[in-house]
């Protein structure tokens, strides 16, 4: 069960914080974000893709603590 619970929350963290991420990265660029498969990934930088994909990974892996934090505290409650 818990296993379905973290599975669920974490797709659903992980879809809000792309979202979050490439409003943010346009928010500070005014670029879209070098995601791969889009035009501006062809034609962006070495060093802005490599800052892209440092602020998403360091995004992601927040989203992961949270999410299994959520994931415990939820899991808590249930067993009482």
């Amino acid at each position: 069960m818990q296993k379905l619970v973290t599975l669920g929350i974490s797709m659903g963290a992980g879809m809000l914080g792309s979202r979050l991420v490439d409003k943010v990265w346009k928010g500070f660029t005014g670029n879209d974000a070098p995601r791969h498969g889009k035009e501006a990934a062809a034609e962006a930088s070495i060093r802005q893709a490599l800052g892209f994909a440092i602020f998403s990974a360091v995004v992601a892996s927040i989203i992961q603590v949270l999410a299994d934090r959520g994931t415990n505290k939820a899991m808590k409650k249930f067993s009482k």
